[in-house]
């Protein structure tokens, strides 16, 4: 939860929920820091196995980035035979992040396609 408190887009997730999605998520990705048992990277993947692999929540321990730990998440995800199998592997990320995401051949070439989303909010009255 630590590692998760650190990231601006999870750091409002709740233990209950956590466990939730890692119980639901198709392959959990973590890299552990053994002498302090601590958790340092992050990534999951949910996959239909065939035509889609979404990747989700990357992350890395700040004090613990530019030691190629996001690389080694990386090419442990893409490399994973349940991934590399699938006909499309996409992510989310923020601008500054796509120079990283390139060099696994991820592109914003994506034709007109446009990222929707629907908050939980927005079906309660």
């Amino acid at each position: 939860m630590d590692l998760l408190a650190d990231q601006w887009w999870t750091a409002d997730r709740q233990i209950a929920d956590v466990e939730r999605m890692l119980t639901a998520s198709s392959l959990v990705f973590a890299l552990i820091h053994r002498p302090s048992d601590r958790l340092v990277g992050f990534a999951r993947v949910i996959t239909d196995d065939t035509y889609l692999a979404m990747v989700l929540d990357v992350m890395v321990a700040a004090e613990w980035r530019g030691h190629s730990l996001g690389a080694m998440l990386l090419d442990a995800v893409v490399g994973h035979p349940r991934v590399a199998a699938v006909h499309s592997v996409e992510l989310v990320c923020q601008p500054d992040l796509m120079p990283f995401y390139r060099r696994w051949g991820f592109t914003d070439q994506v034709g007109q396609s446009r990222l929707m989303r629907r908050g939980v909010s927005a079906h309660q009255p």
